[in-house]
């Protein structure tokens, strides 16, 4: 790695406090109704709700989940390259098995899946993150190093191995710095039931910024923007699956064709480093069915906004008179995103001649709001306990961060701004029995098993209010509340009913985030901000739970892992000067 960045725009208040919108109803289909109730059922094109063997869209699957008894196996490389997606240039690249972005990771709910990483990188270590998946019972294979695992040397291979508990849309990336922005991507579906019907699954559609530096360049230039509260340089380009005309009329548009009376599956992701991009297909609604890995009650939308880490699964139903029509992958300028150019691809109806659309869009939102039409389909109220009894006492801070006798100006959450150690995991404290975790690895315990955590996140005001996706590993969690401005608990509204479920949401521009979830999945667990410069620049910490039930990857494979990556970093050309996550 070349260059380093631990400071970010927004902090993360940890409390036991919460808010949120109350998500409007959406009325029940009383044929699925029906057809959950049925497990004989069988999942087509009117019965997506359907699934087998008991299984159905009204399985919460945190709770109960197939196990099939088979195992998928894939095998990935990743490479140096070039790219040119979008015909402006070759520049570097990083590419898994040789394309860009990487093979899809295809699964059904409840299979074993196997994935072999081969690390053919002539000077970078990385680690590969399955971003949304559980990971129950194999908190090894989560695939962040200084966390998890040691990062993968060149030359090295690892094999991650978990089970698909879940169903839905998601996607795999490096959690190695910000090197994914350079090419270690790829998309992963896990097939299941639905909460609303479709003729054709059309496969992931991948939304991401493109720039036509490298991410470590862009990682080390924000880095010294952000010493003089500069912000970070603008995208150059939002690319469909990989490829979208430049603002100079090279390159070339995604295709799609679609037949008259079809309804069709699209699973929108947003993989992006620093923009949220809102979209759109004109003349055609949108039925939203999923948010992240959890089924809603379908609602219609224009437009929707997608944070970075996102994903939403929806359906378009091709019932619009034959013809071309855009569709539009904006970047939320609203939600201080910055990019020079957007995305478009055709849609085509299969009876006339493909060309460039004529079609109009839809009216624009102008607000950076995330969706609120987000019921889970599973009806799941959160007991408010003693929310509001126990808050944790926040400590913003900003700090001074001395690294290779350079000083850096970071953000700190209660004193301290995350710095992992690449050959000294987290997990190796755990295993060795040592529990004295240094400050800079920003190890908080979780409460007891079967407990509800509830945590506030709150941004630093007076700064730039730039809104931050937070993930967190190993769970989703309800989104109690959001808002803008400092959390006031006098005039917050929360949602304890409905609260919408997901494992990536937004912390508004200068606002608070208030999130719960139970302690149920045994292990140490990242919550950090998918800006890839933020988590660069320090903008995380992890969650220890129920640290005697973890069960531990397998140690000799472990130890490999860690001691040929020791090897390798002795001599390393690029050393690590960020976080490392």
């Amino acid at each position: 790695m070349r260059f380093s960045h631990f400071a970010g725009q927004c902090l993360l208040a940890l409390s036991s406090l919460a808010s949120a919108s109350v998500v409007p109803a959406v009325p029940e289909h009383t044929l699925q109704e029906r057809q959950t109730k049925d497990s004989a059922c069988t999942n087509g094109p009117f019965s997506r709700a359907c699934w087998k063997n008991g299984f159905s869209i009204a399985t919460d699957f945190d709770l109960k989940y197939p196990t099939t008894g088979k195992t998928v196996t894939y095998d990935l490389t990743i490479t140096n390259s070039t790219c040119n997606p979008d015909g402006n240039g070759e520049r570097l690249c990083l590419k898994v098995n040789n394309q860009y972005p990487g093979p899809t990771i295809r699964a059904e709910w409840g299979d074993q899946v196997v994935v072999n990483v081969h690390n053919k990188m002539q000077d970078n270590g990385t680690s590969i993150h399955w971003h949304g998946v559980r990971q129950h019972n194999s908190v090894g294979s989560d695939g962040v190093n200084g966390i998890t695992e040691c990062p993968l040397a060149p030359g090295d291979s690892k094999t991650y191995r978990f089970q698909a508990t879940q169903f839905g849309t998601s996607w795999y990336h490096a959690h190695f710095s910000s090197q994914y922005g350079d090419g270690v991507v790829g998309p992963m579906v896990f097939d299941g039931p639905a909460s609303a019907n479709y003729d054709i699954d059309l496969g992931p559609y991948m939304l991401n910024d493109w720039y036509y530096q490298t991410a470590f360049q862009i990682d080390a230039i924000t880095l010294q923007n952000l010493q003089n509260r500069g912000p970070p340089p603008s995208g150059d380009n939002i690319l469909i699956n990989g490829t979208n005309q430049n603002a100079k009329g090279g390159g070339s548009y995604n295709k799609v064709t679609i037949k008259k009376g079809k309804k069709y599956r699209l699973r929108l992701i947003n993989i992006s480093v620093d923009n949220n991009i809102r979209v759109s297909l004109d003349n055609h609604m949108m039925q939203v069915m999923t948010s992240d890995f959890i089924p809603i009650k379908p609602y219609y939308t224009e437009w929707l906004l997608i944070a970075i880490g996102q994903r939403y699964d929806v359906v378009i139903n091709a019932n619009q008179t034959a013809g071309n029509y855009w569709f539009r992958a904006n970047v939320a300028t609203d939600c201080l995103s910055a990019n020079k150019n957007n995305a478009r691809a055709i849609w085509s109806y299969d009876t006339i001649t493909a060309g460039t659309p004529t079609s109009n869009s839809y009216t624009q939102p102008s607000v950076c709001t995330e969706p609120t039409n987000l019921a889970p389909y599973w009806k799941q109220p959160v007991p408010t306990g003693s929310f509001a009894n126990k808050p944790m006492n926040v400590n913003f801070t900003r700090a001074k961060l001395y690294e290779n006798g350079d000083t850096l100006t970071v953000w700190a959450i209660n004193t301290s701004s995350i710095n992992v150690a690449w050959e000294n995991p987290t997990i190796s404290y755990l295993m060795d029995g040592n529990t004295s975790y240094p400050n800079k690895l920003n190890v908080v315990p979780t409460v007891n098993e079967g407990a509800w955590n509830y945590w506030l996140i709150q941004a630093v005001q007076g700064l730039a209010p730039v809104p931050h996706p937070m993930h967190l590993h190993g769970h989703d969690y309800f989104v109690i509340g959001q808002g803008r401005g400092v959390y006031d608990p006098s005039t917050a509204v929360l949602n304890w009913n409905t609260p919408p479920r997901r494992d990536t949401a937004t912390l508004p521009g200068g606002g608070w985030l208030a999130i719960a979830f139970p302690s149920n999945n045994p292990g140490t667990w990242l919550l950090h901000c998918h800006i890839a410069w933020h988590i660069s620049e320090g903008l995380g910490m992890q969650f220890l739970e129920m640290p005697d039930k973890i069960t531990y990857p397998p140690t000799e494979e472990y130890q490999r892992t860690c001691t040929n990556w020791n090897n390798y970093a002795k001599n390393a050309f690029y050393k690590k000067h960020d976080s490392g996550l």
